[in-house]
Formats: C-alpha cells, sequence, structure tokens
C-alpha cells in the first residue's frame, strides 16, 4: 500500500477484516518519515514510494495499490515507474464520490489507466450551465453511436432532457448507445433514427419529426490517413454531411447547434483539417444567418474512441508487439472521452453565435512517452517499438490555434473563444476548387521540416 492517511488506514482495515478479499495487505508506504513505523492493524509503514525494489524483495508483494484520492498524474507515473522493472502490478482506488454514494466499495480496486498517468488539466464544467439549456428541451445528436456520440448521450441524458433523439447511420451502434442510455437495445423506440447526414431526404423527414430545439453533431469521417487517400468521401460527409445538418436544424428553427471539430482544422494540412475547417466556417455563416447559437468546438485527440491509438496499441501489445509510432518526436494533445463532452456541452452554455471554442489543453505528450507507458502497464518487457515515419498529410506537432486566432478566454479560464473565422457561405461550395485547393496545401513532412511549407 502506499498512503497511510485516512483511505489507506480504511483500506487496510476494510482488507484485513474481510475473509474474502483477494488482497492481503503486507507491508504500507508513506513519503512521510513521520508516519514510518507507525502500525495499521499489525501491518507497519516501512519506508517511502522510494523503498518499494527492497520492500517487494522482503515480502513478496505483487501489487502496489496507491491509496490516495485523486492521485495526481505524476505520482502515479512515479509508482508505475518504480514498478515496472519488479513486475508490480499498480492499482488505484475507485472514485472518491462513487464510494460515497454506496455505489462502490474501497476495495473495488482498479487497473490503472494511460489516462490516469497522462499530465491533463481537469476541466471545471458548470452543471447548473448546462442544465438550463438541456433540462426539458428536445435534443439530437448526429453520430450518436461513436465514441463521442454515446458518451454525449450519456451525459445529456442525465439533465432529462424532454426528448433524446440519437442519430447514426450505423445500426450496431445504435443499439449499443440505446442499451446504454436506456438500458434496452429493443431499437423499437422514436429516439433512434437509422439516417445518413449526406441523405437530406431522410435527414429533414428526422427533424421535422422531432423538431429538435439543441443539436450535437458529431457525425464525421476522422481517419487522416484512409481521407487522404478518399478525399471525395472527406468532402460527402464532412462537409456537405454537415451542410445538410446545418440546414435541416435552420429549417426547424432549432435554437442550439454544436459542431463537434478537431484541432487538425488549425491551419490544416490534411483533408481531414480542411474538411472540418470547412465545417466550422459553413456553422458559422448559419449563425449569422440565423443569429442564435450556431457553434463549433474544438479539442484533440480523445483517449480511448473508436479507432483511436490508445486501444490500437493496446492491441498492438496483446499479440505480443511490435508497436508502430510514425515519429520518435511527433506529439499530440490528448484529452478523455468524459472530458470531450464536458467541453461540449459547456459549449452549449458560453459559446456565442459563430465561435469556434477550444480547450486549453496542456502541454501535447510525445506519444513515444503513451507508448512506453501502456508497455509499463502491461508488465511486458518484450515489446519493441517501431518506427515508420510520418505519413502523407500528418503534423510532426499539433496547433490547437491557426495564425490569426487570438487565445482569448472571457468566459472560462480553460476555454478560448475564436471569433476570427471566415464563415462559408453553402452556396459558394464546389468540390473541384477545393478539391484542388487541398491537393496544393499538403505537404507529406516525412521530407519537409515541421511547420515549413512545400
Amino acid at each position: 500500500m502506499f498512503g497511510a492517511g485516512y483511505l489507506g488506514a480504511a483500506l487496510v482495515r476494510q482488507l484485513v477484516s474481510s475473509p474474502h478479499s483477494e488482497f492481503v495487505p503486507v507491508a504500507i508506504l508513506d513519503d512521510d518519515p513521520r508516519k514510518h513505523h507507525l502500525r495499521i492493524m499489525a501491518v507497519e509503514v516501512v519506508g517511502s514510494l522510494d523503498d518499494l525494489a527492497s520492500v517487494v524483495a522482503r515480502t513478496r508483494a505483487a501489487t502496489l495499490v496507491v491509496a490516495i484520492s485523486q492521485a495526481s498524474p505524476a505520482l502515479l507515473a512515479r509508482a508505475t515507474e518504480l514498478a515496472a522493472p519488479l513486475g508490480v502490478t499498480v492499482k488505484a482506488l475507485p472514485p472518491l464520490g462513487q464510494v460515497l454514494r454506496g455505489t462502490r466499495q474501497m476495495s473495488d480496486l482498479r487497473d490503472l489507466e494511460v489516462e490516469d498517468i497522462l499530465d491533463r488539466v481537469p476541466i471545471d464544467t458548470d452543471l447548473e450551465a448546462m442544465r438550463n439549456y438541456l433540462t426539458g428541451q428536445r435534443v439530437l445528436v448526429t453520430g450518436a453511436g461513436g465514441s463521442i456520440g454515446s458518451e454525449l448521450c450519456a451525459q445529456i441524458s442525465r439533465f432529462n432532457p424532454v426528448a433524446l433523439v440519437m442519430l447514426d447511420r450505423d445500426e450496431s451502434g445504435l443499439q449499443d448507445v440505446q442499451l446504454r442510455v436506456s438500458g434496452h437495445g429493443l431499437l423499437t423506440s422514436p429516439d433512434v433514427v437509422l439516417a445518413d447526414i449526406r441523405d437530406t431526404e431522410s435527414l429533414t423527414h428526422a427533424f421535422e419529426t422531432h423538431r429538435p430545439q439543441v443539436v450535437f453533431h458529431a457525425a464525421a469521417l476522422k481517419h487522416l490517413p484512409l481521407l487522404q487517400q478518399y478525399p471525395d468521401e472527406a468532402w460527402k460527409t464532412n462537409v456537405l454531411g454537415t451542410r445538410n445538418v446545418l440546414e435541416a436544424a435552420m429549417a426547424v428553427g432549432t435554437e442550439i447547434f454544436i459542431n463537434i471539430s478537431t484541432d487538425k482544422a488549425a491551419d490544416p494540412v490534411s483533408v481531414l483539417g480542411h474538411s472540418k475547417q470547412l465545417a466550422e466556417r459553413l456553422t458559422a455563416h448559419a449563425a449569422a444567418e440565423v443569429q442564435r447559437r450556431y457553434l463549433s468546438v474544438r479539442f484533440g485527440n480523445v483517449l480511448g474512441s473508436r479507432g483511436s491509438m490508445l486501444p490500437l496499441f493496446t492491441t498492438m501489445i496483446e499479440r505480443g508487439g511490435p508497436i508502430t509510432i510514425t515519429h520518435p518526436d511527433v506529439t499530440r494533445f490528448f484529452m478523455t472521452i468524459p472530458e470531450a463532452c464536458q467541453l461540449v456541452i459547456q459549449a452549449g452554455s458560453i459559446g456565442d453565435p459563430g465561435e469556434v471554442l477550444v480547450l486549453d489543453m496542456g502541454e501535447p505528450v510525445r506519444i513515444l512517452d503513451i507508448a512506453n507507458r501502456l508497455i509499463e502497464l502491461s508488465g511486458r518487457t518484450d515489446i519493441r517499438i517501431v518506427f515508420t515515419g510520418l505519413r502523407e498529410g500528418e503534423k510532426l506537432n499539433e496547433t490547437l490555434r491557426s495564425a490569426g486566432e487570438f487565445d482569448v478566454r472571457p468566459k472560462h479560464p480553460l476555454i478560448s473563444h475564436i471569433t476570427t473565422l471566415r464563415p462559408l457561405d453553402p452556396t459558394h461550395l464546389d468540390w473541384p476548387h477545393f478539391q484542388k485547393q487541398w491537393s496544393a496545401s499538403v505537404p507529406n513532412e516525412s521530407t519537409d521540416a515541421p511547420g515549413e511549407q512545400p
């Protein structure tokens, strides 16, 4: 055990007194020297975390439990780095709020995940402001079956909207999100809508039927290398699809429209980035037309989303490696799925028409560091890392704002409001023009220095 405070002492007592516990405390560590040689239920505080190796050798302990509520990423990373060479698994307490509500017990220890040891600044969200614009409203989410969309639906449902309409073209995704939100996957209720945002007829019918007052637009194609090969698919979904959703929302008088964007839309050099920037500009134009809160939210990579780096690396480790990384110095901004969705929902309460809201995501993280930490968490010592080179359209380092976009935070200390976006009239959408423009502006950073134009 690491941590001889109140929670650590309570956990020791619970584990010692429970005849069915799979864990037997054999020693306690604490960095406070004043606690050394104390005993809790006959278990002694024998040293600090730096003494882990000698204590493990003496006690043959197989698990290190960090018995500190909301332990910092730096502390958890330190514990992992010390434990990994010893073959010791690191576990953490369940969230304290769940323990206090009685939904989890203190002894329900959990394995660490990579987001636990990334140095992320948590978002302080205004729950009351969110409740004011969601409770009792008709809310529609596009892309509801995806990682972001399904988490959005789960969070929105807690604010008791009068209706929550979940729209997606993926029937399996719709069943999963209905099971998560409603507790069943019968697919017989009107809250699930099978429709493609490319299909204006079915989209218009869905909006006329449900007449949503609030729309979260999460449907998109997002895999950068695939969209480099098939740019017309990005155009049809990310650009024309967004136009279709905006027009359907405007036609039924939707009051709040939140378009979910990406940091790749800032100074874009990829098809994905260009298509998402156009979606932001289309949203800004719609905001000017209807004078309502139609805005975009821009954030970086989402840990654990479907098809993202984290599950991909985990699968590579499970298969015995190697882990493939494009470049040893490549960095990205990261946030968790719940955190991303909290930002998106918060945007509806603080954003103004036509703005792009950008989260302060802290310092970018090296992909190589994440890979190494995942290997440490797995306990495997035989996993190699192979560098494959940056792919076409990839940046070595992402940015959150384009040149000329200023960091202004009038309402929230962690959220920038960008007001300089140039609106795009949907009547000016011309695929041959934009196709040529995209092709001319996509460098291959395998050969070009970071930040240089071709």
